[in-house]
């Protein structure tokens, strides 16, 4: 037996307590389950010791990124090992013990820390305010306004239309602010995933990134088919009957009718400019953005020329044939007409100036956007009767039917630059929020490089743009395009949640003040009149975030009795509650639930007080106060009803697309816990095949990786650890 090591027997008997090793003062007791526990032994003193580092288990590089395994030298490996030895029958079982597996589930909830020098990054800051605005615009006018308008206006709203863009403008508006303000306070890559991990936790924002994941790949994929089939039709579709000639047709369930190579090759050529870099990207999109925005004013000029009132009288069924429900159904299409601004927050950590630049890009955008779609339907519909109008190719149509069929040219080179924008703004975005998971060390580490001249991520550029090529060459995206939906109002749902989260927490203390922001010089009492002012005056602290507002404390001290934070967290957990509630109750109503039209009223009733009693709890704490950072009116309320809006347009989708959403996220959890697990054996090999232990030399150690792996999973270690945090999961798996 090696001297020092507790007795092993194959039975899984403990040592006595008189041999039991004991834990140095720096380190835990290891709990496992069934007999009395085992500490982990600690190396004699003059023998090498384990560096304890940030990240568990694993040495720390200058440049943020996972070194080799640090292991234990000398005889006190050997301890170590024997120890461990006499742990493989709990480890062997794949069970966690109880108290490992709440420590497990406390790591998942781990926030990311909000930086103070936020502008050190290793992507180039060459992106200006205009760029921004620019990207904005391409992301958000693109397919929809030459094909969307037409399907709205002839088939739910007519000329009604025109209301229904601007209600889903407003309602953007509401989760194009909550961006707003996290674009410019945490100025970092990831869209909406970053900004769940700083407030919500390391679960709820890895469920979020993996979802943005599938849906850009699926958005670039679709918007490539759109951008061929709309190039094919100029050409009277000659491209789709050389291909099904000469490659045949598919009748194959989740493929499509034939392999569109058109899609596939616009795609690489996007992809390839976007690998050139930013300045490369933001370029084409400006040379592409003017040419859509020329069209868009040409459009609309020559519209209000050719425009006739009547086609809104009476004769033609009225301004609004549909009623208040068609205007409310068009309002929901319409309002995914006006996604893509969160590629300008994705944007922040490439911008100059973000604290300034991104809220302002995503206001000028996002108003320019809502008025190209306004005023081109409003000439839409009174060029031409609504009800003779062409869904597929509403503007050409329109245009042809008055005789003017030579502008149908300059509108299909609009659409084509739109949908090119649009496209590359896609291809743009996913690898950066990949980035930033990786980064996060919740996806391959190999997504974290960064190309040194170009200064993008050129392995997530090249991996997800021939994915997204795969898709759009061979699968049938008709069921897959449905996962936009709910992908985009989940993560609008969670950035808004997010904002009233981080409101209520405090804010991180500077470590040392900045030499850009120097503390304020204490004044001198010297005089008399001094004395008598100091004397006179009371230091009263200002209240915290998340506390009871002074004024309101005479009347609202129970809030006070509870522990700090409990009365808000138990708010934003009734208010989302509430708005599910609500949301079900609007969209289902008597249909589903079956209800008398008292118990309707009574139950909708119930769900509104809840509503806004949680909004009255939450706005009588305090809040954090940015002075030199963009923070939204209004909160709680403008997130709050951002939030209840995004449920009722979710609770609108069927049910399948909730089923096949469900499976992706499981697919995603399961996939990352496997991912996890392989990295860290990977790593764990090649670190135990580097080293041999010098007191038993006959036996490389090469399962100390593994159980010094799950001795670190076992142990508690603070929020907001570095990256590859993950890898303490091989332990539970």
């Amino acid at each position: 037996m090696l001297p020092g090591a507790a007795p092993f027997s194959p039975s899984g008997s403990t040592p006595t307590p008189t041999n039991r090793p004991r834990f140095g003062s720096t380190m835990e007791p290891l709990r496992r389950r069934g007999p009395p526990t085992h500490p982990c032994p600690s190396p004699a003193r003059g023998q090498a010791s384990v560096k304890r580092l940030t990240t568990p288990g694993w040495d720390q590089r200058e440049d943020g990124r996972l070194g080799s395994l640090s292991l234990p030298s000398g005889p006190g490996r050997c301890q170590q090992l024997a120890w461990c030895s006499s742990q493989l029958p709990a480890m062997a079982s794949g069970l966690p013990s109880t108290a490992g597996l709440a420590r497990f589930c406390q790591k998942l909830k781990r926030l990311k820390p909000l930086e103070e020098a936020t502008m050190e990054t290793s992507l180039q800051r060459c992106l200006s305010a205009l760029d921004l605005t620019l990207l904005g615009v391409g992301a958000m006018v693109g397919s929809g306004l030459y094909v969307l308008t037409g399907t709205v206006a002839k088939e739910i709203t007519g000329p009604a239309v025109i209301v229904s863009f601007t209600v889903a403008a407003v309602a953007s508006l509401l989760a194009a602010l909550c961006y707003a303000e996290f674009g410019a306070r945490v100025p970092r890559t990831g869209s909406a995933y970053l900004f769940t991990y700083v407030s919500m936790g390391e679960l709820w924002a890895f469920l979020i990134g993996w979802n943005l994941v599938l849906e850009y790949v699926i958005a670039g994929a679709a918007v490539a088919r759109a951008w061929s089939g709309y190039l094919d039709a100029m050409f009277d579709h000659h491209i789709r009957n050389f291909t099904e000639a000469h490659v045949g047709i598919w009748q194959v369930p989740l493929l499509a009718r034939y392999p569109d190579f058109l899609a596939a090759g616009i795609l690489l050529l996007a992809s390839t400019f976007v690998s050139c870099g930013a300045r490369v990207s933001s370029w084409l999109n400006h040379t592409l953005s003017a040419i859509s925005m020329v069209v868009i004013l040409f459009i609309i000029i020559l519209g209000f020329v050719l425009a006739r009132s009547h086609n809104w009288g009476k004769e033609e069924g009225g301004f609004a044939p549909f009623g208040f429900s068609g205007i409310m159904s068009g309002t929901a299409t319409c309002f995914y007409a006006f996604v893509g601004f969160d590629v300008i927050a994705a944007s922040s950590e490439e911008a100059r100036n973000p604290k300034r630049a991104v809220p302002l890009a995503i206001a000028i955008s996002l108003g320019l956007a809502a008025s190209a779609y306004i005023l081109v339907s409003t000439v839409l519909t009174l060029m031409v009767p609504w009800h003779s109008l062409d869904p597929n190719s509403a503007l050409a149509d329109a245009f042809y039917q008055r005789g003017y069929s030579w502008a149908g040219y300059l509108v299909a080179t609009g659409s084509i630059c739109a949908m090119t924008t649009v496209l590359l703004n896609g291809l743009f975005c996913l690898p950066r929020i990949i980035y930033a998971m990786a980064v996060d060390g919740l996806f391959f580490q190999a997504f974290a490089y960064v190309h040194p001249r170009t200064q993008v991520p050129l392995v997530g550029i090249l991996v997800f743009g021939v994915l997204t090529v795969l898709v759009a060459l061979l699968l049938d995206l008709e069921a897959l395009v449905q996962f936009l939906s709910i992908g985009t109002l989940l993560a609008y749902t969670f950035v808004a949640i997010s904002i009233i989260v981080l409101r209520f927490q405090k804010a991180p203390l500077s470590s040392s003040p900045s030499p850009a922001s120097p503390r304020p010089a204490a004044k001198e009492y010297n005089s008399f009149s001094d004395h008598i002012e100091l004397v006179g005056t009371e230091q009263v602290p200002a209240p915290e975030p998340g506390q009871l507002r002074p004024a309101l404390r005479p009347y609202l001290g129970f809030l006070d009795r509870c522990s700090p934070g409990v009365a808000v967290a138990s708010a934003i957990c009734v208010l989302v509650a509430s708005a599910i509630t609500l949301g079900c109750v609007l969209i289902f109503g008597d249909s589903a639930l079956h209800l008398p039209r008292w118990g309707y009223i009574l139950l909708l009733l119930l769900c509104s007080i809840m509503f806004l009693l949680s909004l009255l709890v939450l706005g009588a704490h305090q809040q954090q106060r940015q002075q030199d950072t963009f923070q939204i009116p209004m909160v709680p309320l403008i997130p709050a009803l951002s939030i209840l809006l995004n449920i009722c347009l979710m609770l609108k989708l069927s049910y399948l697309t909730w089923v096949r959403f469900s499976i992706w996220l499981l697919i995603g959890e399961w996939g990352a816990r496997l991912v996890s697990w392989a990295g860290c054996r990977r790593r764990v090999r090649r670190a135990s095949r580097a080293e041999t232990c010098h007191s038993c030399s006959r036996h490389p150690c090469r399962t100390l990786g593994i159980f010094r792996l799950w001795h670190l999973a076992q142990q508690g270690e603070p929020a907001g650890a570095a990256g590859a945090d993950h890898h303490t999961l091989c332990g539970f798996l």
